[in-house]
């Protein structure tokens, strides 16, 4: 992909964020299961609260192709951070895509500028992969709705001030803007997990919870189609973010084996040491080249469910083989927190899985080949 010089400064500019402010933190915030704040505040100085807000909002609204950059720069400094700020940037595509005037007049300028955090809440904890089972629900009383139900791992769960949340209607499913100071929204404790610890994972409860009219943010029955296309671009985001985790690992590995010695020499030049790290470059290299291929082709305003489905379970798949390589060439220490690559192992699975998994992007994909013959 040749890079504008706006997309090439804007690259530069988070891989240096990532590498001086980011990394350093992050086994630390892994560690203590902790939000990194601070990494949230800079990220809205540098307007990357503001990727998927129209300018006139005091976004920046960048393309396919930039957002990928942003996303594959960050999650190689840490994934948790890049997790949190997809799913603000879900929340605020949302928005821009479905809202009234009044609803993206109200919301829009103060996401962008980082605060409130946006969540995106679909996934409930029987309606995972198949949303339109989902059984919260959303009755029209008057000029009100009232909200019932339970949602399942959403990342920014208890530090979002504003949700983006599907019911059923009486119609069908429906996305709802719900704030997140409403009377019966609680957020659950943070989830344990085998990575991304410091991601702010939780339940969603709602619990009568009543909202003005003018805060639904599609036809009643337009919630899971709007679903659907916001998350075809996420999944973009989700295969950049994955390509970052695996060049992450093998950079790593990279320095790893040339300064580790065994047997009177660096075990960077032991063959079967150097075929591993060659695999594990062509792998990362075949990701990034599918993603940015999809970005592309979204960018040009084609058709590309298939494209990101693609991009997704290829980089997804590939973080997690690279980063396993990764523990594995560094021996016994890749399995101690000694190195960051254990890090990168635990938190590479979690991609596999969120914004659709592995079984559901080739479903996906199969469907596009074979269903239209």
């Amino acid at each position: 992909m040749d890079l504008t010089a706006e997309q090439a400064a804007i690259r530069e500019t988070v891989q240096e964020f990532a590498r001086e402010e980011v990394r350093p933190i992050a086994a630390e915030a892994d560690r203590e299961e902790r939000f990194p704040e601070d990494c949230w505040d800079a990220l809205a100085e540098l307007d990357l609260t503001g990727l998927t807000v129209p300018g006139e909002y005091g976004g920046v609204d960048v393309d396919r192709r930039t957002y990928v950059l942003v996303n594959e720069a960050l999650a190689h400094g840490m994934l948790a951070l890049a997790t949190a700020l997809s799913v603000h940037a879900l929340a605020t595509s949302c928005i821009a895509a479905f809202g009234t005037d009044s609803q993206q007049d109200r919301w829009l300028p103060e996401m962008a500028a980082g605060r409130p955090v946006g969540a995106f809440a679909l996934s409930e904890p029987d309606a995972g992969s198949n949303p339109a089972e989902m059984s919260t629900t959303a009755t029209r009383e008057g000029e009100r709705y009232v909200l019932g139900g339970t949602k399942q791992w959403i990342t920014n769960g208890q530090r979002a001030g504003v949700y983006v949340v599907f019911a059923k209607t009486d119609a069908g499913v429906t996305q709802f803007l719900v704030p997140g100071d409403a009377d019966g929204l609680s957020a659950g404790q943070p989830e344990e997990k085998l990575g991304l610890r410091a991601s702010d994972t939780t339940s969603l409860e709602l619990d009568g919870v009543k909202i003005p009219v003018e805060n639904r943010l599609t036809p009643e029955g337009g919630g899971l189609s709007a679903a659907l296309s916001i998350l075809t671009d996420g999944r973009i985001g989700i295969a950049a973010q994955s390509v970052g985790l695996a060049q992450a690992a093998l950079d790593e590995t990279i320095a790893y084996v040339n300064e580790h010695e065994q047997f009177g020499g660096p075990i960077g030049d032991i063959q079967s040491v150097r075929h591993t790290v060659a695999e594990m470059h062509a792998r990362t290299a075949a990701a990034r080249q599918s993603t940015w291929h999809a970005a592309e082709r979204a960018d040009a305003g084609h058709d590309v469910r298939s494209e990101t489905s693609v991009a997704k379970y290829v980089a997804s798949e590939t973080a997690v083989d690279v980063t396993a390589d990764a523990v594995q060439l560094h021996g016994g220490y890749g399995y101690t927190t000694d190195y960051p690559v254990e890090r990168f192992y635990r938190d590479a699975k979690v991609t596999t899985i969120y914004e659709g998994t592995s079984q559901i992007q080739k479903t996906v994909i199969a469907r596009e080949l074979l269903d239209e013959y």
